[in-house]
């Protein structure tokens, strides 16, 4: 048991505040004796009621605590203590700071039952509590979705539950096994396309047609076909089973879809009808443009590889780093360049005919490249490529921790809201057990009703609790115990 040093409380000693100034209250079996004067500069404050509670009924001591001794004159609180040491350096120094291991939800609601307003916490803590709300507020958001996929609402008419049963079976593969199929299949043709691109470039793969060009072999060309035939359906399906077309056909990554499927039915347009409209070498030029656009098909790999998604959200999440980095290079990159052009000059020999050609040099040098197409031939200018060679290296290598950690951070911080979300849904399944027996046990003619009913009240709870922790709009009502 501990006590605040009795030294803080030395200027209540005083004859005009005696025992009544002072109360003892014990939270959660961690006893302490508090100095009305010191309470009393949060007036709103629940201790500060406590002490200027004058008639000492039975009413108003069970509104502001757990219970009360009137002999030791204690006043007892269920809260945690921990939490209570924090929340009095209010009184204080004017402000509160968590300790570490204390969940910021479960101490904004300590903040809450305390009556201290939220302003009085520090910014520190803000952020804290600020990114555990994000992180429920994404739980929720996972458990609506699984949710919304085991549902089934029997209102709905029979095209919209084949709507929906198609979107889980083209856009969600862990729903069920034949959609954890289509998503390896589309990942194998994502493949084929890619490599099939490839060897059409090889010459000794190719073949000359009627008029002497070479053209990509029949067999690799039908192969292609085939692997925009099953991108064209695939796309077609998931936009006409899509609750939202607008945001579906605005999505990142389903224009990347869009472009991958596109150049093979603009050359065909060009092929068979731009012919008769435009010379054949103007078609043949822009044919070889848009084949081009096929590499988009790669990036439909972020669609199935979560390594992908991650490493796309740590650059993403590391632009500062990144700007940071183009900045350093511009700037060595420019000054290097000038010297070098500088030291070089004099050189009979130089390869250093400008500024803006000794760019290049120095962008190879930075980056330790190094192609060897342009190098310096004097003394300086050696030196000169040394210490840019140094500080390419140093400018390359200051920003890698970070996007490293943002990279660490949000892969563990996915797998712990998975964690998460099948834990509330375990609790859902819990809650709805217990429901479930006790109706059963009351409607014994019908436990499928009873069960139905449970799982669906449990639904409805859990998504409820987990959306009012993260996005609280109202201060939820203290619940007390009664007076022993």
């Amino acid at each position: 048991m501990w006590t605040l040093p009795r030294k803080r409380f030395a200027h209540c000693n005083n004859a005009s505040s005696g025992d009544e100034k002072e109360i003892a209250v014990n939270i959660g079996g961690v006893r302490l004796v508090l100095c009305g004067d010191i309470l009393n500069r949060y007036p709103g404050s629940r201790l500060a009621e406590l002490v200027n509670c004058s008639t000492r009924s039975f009413d108003v001591i069970s509104s502001l605590c757990d219970d009360y001794d009137p002999g030791k004159r204690e006043f007892y609180f269920d809260r945690d203590p921990d939490s209570f040491k924090c929340i009095l350096e209010v009184y204080y120094f004017g402000e509160i700071h968590m300790k570490r291991g204390i969940c910021p939800i479960c101490f904004i609601r300590e903040m809450e039952f305390w009556k201290i307003d939220l302003s009085y916490l520090d910014e520190c803590c803000k952020s804290n509590l600020t990114e555990k709300e994000e992180e429920l507020a994404e739980i929720a958001d996972k458990v609506k979705l699984i949710l919304d996929d085991l549902d089934c609402d029997p209102n709905v008419s029979r095209s919209e539950r084949w709507q929906k049963f198609l979107w889980k079976l083209m856009e969600k593969p862990e729903s069920s096994l034949p959609a954890r199929v289509i998503a390896v299949v589309s990942f194998l043709f994502i493949l084929v396309s890619s490599v099939v691109m490839c060897l059409g470039t090889i010459p000794d793969l190719q073949v000359e047609d009627s008029e002497g060009n070479r053209v990509e072999h029949p067999t690799l060309d039908a192969i292609e076909t085939a692997c925009i035939g099953w991108f064209t359906v695939e796309y077609v399906l998931r936009l006409a089973s899509s609750p939202n077309k607008v945001r579906f056909a605005l999505s990142f990554m389903n224009m990347v879809d869009f472009l991958a499927i596109l150049p093979f039915y603009v050359v065909l347009v060009l092929t068979y009808l731009g012919t008769a409209m435009m010379e054949l070498v103007n078609v043949q030029q822009a044919v070889q443009a848009l084949r081009i656009m096929r590499i988009a098909r790669i990036f439909k790999l972020a669609r199935h590889s979560s390594g992908l998604q991650t490493l796309t959200y740590a650059l993403k999440r590391s632009f500062k780093e990144l700007g940071l980095l183009l900045m350093y290079m511009g700037v060595g990159i420019f000054v290097f360049s000038a010297l070098g052009y500088t030291m070089e000059q004099s050189h009979p020999e130089t390869l250093f005919r400008s500024i803006p050609q000794s760019f290049w040099w120095a962008i190879i040098t930075m980056t330790t490249v190094g192609y060897g197409d342009i190098y310096p031939k004097t003394t300086l200018g050696r030196c000169n490529a040394a210490i840019s060679f140094l500080c390419g290296v140093i400018a390359i290598a200051l920003p890698i921790h970070p996007i490293i950690n943002n990279f660490v951070i949000y892969y563990n911080k996915q797998k712990v809201l998975e964690t998460a979300a099948k834990h509330e849904l375990e609790l859902m399944e819990l809650r709805a057990l217990e429901l479930a027996v006790k109706s059963s046990s009351r409607r014994c003619d019908a436990p499928g009703n009873a069960w139905e009913g449970g799982m669906r009240a449990s639904r409805s709870d859990t998504h409820i609790q987990l959306l009012s922790r993260a996005h609280r709009t109202e201060r939820e009502p203290v619940k007390k115990k009664s007076l022993t």
